[in-house]
């Protein structure tokens, strides 16, 4: 799938749906919840009001989506999965600031869906949050999406109702900028990927096998991930990972120093870039010389991505979103939900654009290709990516993105905890319930300059997401809406209150956030 556009042309989490124990193993920082009735909801007036004070161009754009089941082929072996429109990803959007996006979503699954839009401040009934913001779409339902796009950048929509996002049920939202200063010749859209639904189990036997943690499997050193307490939620069968020789999806010994140390849980057959694996990469043509905007959208549910072009630098230009002060770099890497752009000149012959799993064995891979030289196989394309190496987060923002200064009126301390003993994780020592999603709020008002510390009390990485806002990392960091908070470490961010109703926070590893890790940010009246 091609998706890149020729500037000279034209000028898509799981939700925890089990009822979990409270769990008590840290202090929490939030207050205890308000009542309901405080609560400004999707429903509220204000969410309309401010709907509607967004700038518009006056245009609308839309496009059917249809989720379903499909038969497709990765890696040339054929699989059933579930994705939208047919394919192993959905249609690319574009549209323009200020215009009006239509979605009409049919539900051709048997199991409800429904669609969040990663990255976007937009109305809070059409975040799609299944059971906070909006009813499940049900098997055989339909709903529409509608909603004004108030800001330029690469975006991405993903399913939000548990795995279904580690299928196909995803795709990319580019929202064009009128006042566009980069130059560059044509842009390409890169959706990365780790794979293996139909190929070595289906995600939901990886939540059953990593539900039952090492606590089946002896002591692991090094394997305790902070301090939880309570009971799991769900005991796993045999089958389903019970000692070492049943882990068929368990990764042991994944191990990255850029991300403070363990790199991921699971095991992947496949790293897909734009749905294709190495072996049948695809290949953008250009002209030598041609400046290339790669868009880059990490989609995976376990893995980190160092992206870059070996011997050759890019020049980032945005991270999720935002412009950042721009920094020539050997490689970036983008935690799962992260998207990063950046500029590349054309070199003669065939560029490979790789994507090594970040502590983990195998990549995704591209090619553009100027139409002379040899295109070379992946295994001759070498393992690593060094040199000058760097994540959104230790980006700067563009001068013309930075918050205003201003104190916070208020501070949350988001506590990351969990223990991989019984892979239970959670955020201030409680597991997400979606039969009580205010169990663990944080409640903010609108117009509040809010500080969120993102206390990492584990010893793996999380990278956390903020549904309808983008935050900003403290001392000039970029803007960014996900975040990589290293193990035992602090990240530190600053957001507006700008967009009222409820909206999530989570971890954006979706086995992570399957199994607890998320709250709620709470506007109150």
């Amino acid at each position: 799938m091609n998706h890149h556009l020729d500037r000279r042309r034209f000028l898509g989490l799981s939700v925890a749906t089990a009822a979990a124990a409270a769990l008590a193993a840290c202090t929490a920082s939030t207050k205890p919840s308000t009542v309901a009735a405080q609560r400004m909801t999707a429903s509220d007036p204000a969410v309309a009001d401010h709907e509607a004070a967004r700038p518009s161009s006056g245009n609308t754009v839309t496009q059917p989506l249809q989720a379903a089941s499909l038969t497709a082929a990765v890696a040339a072996k054929t699989i059933i999965t579930w994705g939208y429109n047919g394919a192993l990803a959905g249609p690319a959007i574009r549209a323009k600031v200020g215009d009006q996006l239509k979605v009409d979503l049919a539900n051709g699954l048997k199991d409800p869906t429904s669609i969040h839009w990663h990255g976007l401040a937009l109305r809070n009934d059409m975040d799609g949050v299944a059971g906070l913001t909006q009813d499940p779409v049900a098997a055989g339902g339909s709903f529409t999406y509608d909603f004004r796009l108030p800001h330029p950048g690469t975006y991405w929509y993903h399913s939000h109702v548990e795995m279904q996002r580690e299928r196909a049920l995803y795709g990319a939202l580019v929202i064009e900028d009128p006042a566009e200063e980069l130059v560059y010749d044509r842009d390409w859209v890169i959706l990365l990927d780790d794979w293996l639904d139909g190929i070595t189990g289906t995600p939901d036997e990886v939540v059953k096998e990593l539900s039952g943690g090492m606590s089946m499997s002896g002591s692991m050193p090094g394997m305790d991930h902070g301090s939880m307490s309570g009971s799991m939620g769900s005991t796993p069968s045999p089958s389903a990972g019970q000692g070492s020789s049943g882990m068929s999806h368990m990764l042991m010994g994944s191990r990255s120093d850029f991300l403070g140390g363990d790199a991921g849980d699971v095991k992947y057959p496949y790293h897909l870039f734009n749905s294709k694996a190495p072996d049948e990469a695809e290949t953008l043509n250009a002209t030598a010389g041609d400046v290339i905007r790669l868009r880059i959208i990490n989609a995976a549910g376990d893995t980190a991505y160092r992206v870059g072009i070996p011997g050759q630098k890019i020049t980032l230009t945005h991270a999720d979103g935002f412009p950042v002060q721009q920094q020539d770099v050997d490689a970036v890497v983008l935690g799962m939900g992260e998207r990063i752009d950046a500029l590349l000149t054309i070199r003669e012959g065939y560029t490979p654009v790789m994507a090594l799993a970040e502590g983990k064995t195998g990549q995704a891979l591209g090619f553009i290709s100027t139409g002379t030289g040899k295109k070379p196989l992946p295994a001759v394309l070498p393992n690593k990516l060094d040199g000058t190496v760097v994540d959104g987060g230790q980006l700067k923002a563009d001068p013309k993105v930075t918050l205003a200064d201003k104190t916070p009126d208020r501070t949350h301390d988001v506590h990351l905890t969990g223990s991989m003993m019984n892979y239970d994780w959670g955020i201030n020592g409680k597991r997400f319930d979606m039969n009580n999603p205010y169990g663990n709020t944080f409640d903010i008002k609108a117009g509040e300059r809010v500080e969120v510390k993102f206390i990492n009390d584990t010893d793996m990485w999380h990278p956390m997401h903020l549904h309808g806002h983008t935050f900003q990392v403290t001392d000039g960091g970029a803007r960014k809406d996900t975040i990589i908070v290293r193990p035992r470490q602090t990240v530190t961010v600053i957001f507006d209150a700008d967009n009222p109703g409820q909206w999530l926070t989570h971890c954006h590893n979706a086995y992570h956030a399957e199994r607890g890790m998320m709250a709620v940010f709470s506007y109150t009246k």
